[in-house]
């Protein structure tokens, strides 16, 4: 827009230029070759005069001084008529000698070349095209600098959209600018800070709920407990387990969701984060419950710093290598590589997932066969999303060259040094 904007001052500028400038080179053209004709005349008449007095003598002095200080030669002729002649070799004026009663007694030819007039007329054309050309430059760096100056307010608004866009309810547009630009910035802020109340609201009601039902999921396992220990009959007892499950997995979810709104509600602080410190600290977390089925936790990759808010890398490495632990055989290998910039990738050994379904494994809630494992709630993709979203990342889910699947994570990088593998 502010090219378009200071093309169009440019364009009307040009147009003024061609239009006050062409009609005056058509007089101006005009007027020097006018003005070279009348000289020359009065040049020519006077010695035509001076042939017709006779006074030859003064003649030839008229004509040596004439072509000793102009380009143009004049020449005594026959009696001839008057005649103005322009052709390739410039002005041939023709001017009979008559004495007091009218007898042509001969005829004085001035020739004068064209190329002084024509070398004036560069000249002249040359100084105005290059002023033409000075004020056009002008005219954009001022075009430039009125577009810039107009489209300021619409681009603190596309700013504040960018914000908004990006999850950062807090976002507001500065008031300035004409009165629509003002009245447009103000509906926004409006809007934004009401968008705002209610998201906040519903997170607020989420993270309640969630917290709320965590006492009493907890009193009806141990209550679901109590009867499983005093109970002998199998298929009474095969019917507590299958509650206890349900009660089991719908306290993950809970759990799942207090974390998810806690991590909505962060506002994120990133700083910078030494990836494979974390990855070393998150495998001595996961450590026991990946010898229990013999699998192998591995790191490779250089030693990447990137920009993450404390506590989000751990939380999203917990989630990810949680899913692909549940996923993976028994003696399997999980690995995570990171490389440069900023890209953390962990592949498991599970079945993998159709791009289909790994266009929507970030959903929430959505659980899918070999992504998740009996007891996943379907929030902890979700979780990751948002709380790499937060620290300007993106996160994506491709197929792993061994067969299972590759979460890719990238992060903004932050001062990266140098390392090696590992």
């Amino acid at each position: 827009m502010i090219r378009q904007l200071a093309w169009s001052y440019v364009l009307l500028v040009t147009v003024a230029i061609a239009a006050f400038t062409v009609p005056v080179a058509f007089t101006l053209n005009a007027q020097i070759y006018g003005d070279a004709v009348n000289t020359a005349r009065r040049e020519a008449e006077t010695a035509a005069l001076l042939l017709a007095s006779g006074d030859t003598r003064s003649l030839n002095a008229l004509v040596d001084a004439y072509e000793r200080q102009t380009p143009g030669q004049i020449d005594v002729l026959e009696p001839q008529a008057e005649s103005t002649v322009w052709d390739d070799e410039g002005l041939k004026l023709t001017v009979p000698a008559k004495t007091p009663d009218g007898t042509v007694v001969g005829a004085i030819r001035l020739s004068y070349p064209d190329g002084p007039i024509t070398e004036r007329l560069w000249q002249i054309w040359g100084f105005r095209a290059a002023l033409a050309v000075g004020v056009l430059i002008l005219a954009a760096f001022l075009g430039l600098w009125l577009a810039r100056r107009v489209t300021r307010p619409l681009r603190e608004l596309n700013a504040m959209a960018g914000r908004l866009r990006d999850g950062d309810l807090s976002a507001r547009a500065e008031e300035t600018g004409p009165p629509e630009t003002r009245t447009l910035a103000r509906t926004l802020n409006n809007a934004t800070e009401t968008i705002g109340t209610l998201v906040g609201s519903q997170r607020a009601f989420i993270g309640d709920a969630s917290h709320q039902l965590r006492t009493p999921l907890t009193a009806l396992r141990l209550s679901l407990d109590n009867v499983a220990d005093g109970v002998d009959d199998p298929v009474v007892r095969e019917d507590v387990d299958m509650a206890t499950a349900e009660v089991v997995r719908m306290s993950r979810l809970v759990n799942g969701l207090l974390a998810l709104a806690r991590a909505e509600a962060d506002v994120p602080h990133p700083e910078p984060v030494q990836v494979l410190d974390v990855v070393a600290e998150r495998f001595t977390a996961w450590r026991a419950a990946a010898d229990e089925r013999s699998i192998s936790l591995l790191s490779e990759g250089f030693d990447i710093r990137v920009l993450a808010t404390p506590g989000h890398l751990e939380q999203v490495l917990d989630n990810v290598l949680s899913n692909a632990l549940e996923v993976s055989p028994d003696g399997a290998t999980i690995l995570v590589r990171t490389t440069r910039p900023g890209l953390v990738e962990v592949l498991d050994a599970g079945p993998g997932l159709p791009e289909a379904d790994r266009a929507r494994a970030f959903d929430r809630f959505w659980r899918g066969q070999g992504l998740t494992g009996k007891g996943g709630s379907g929030l902890g993709l979700a979780i990751v999303k948002q709380l790499v979203t937060d620290d300007g990342g993106a996160v994506s889910l491709e197929a792993s060259s061994s067969g299972g699947l590759c979460v890719r994570i990238r992060l903004a990088p932050a001062s990266p040094t140098s390392g090696g593998s590992r």
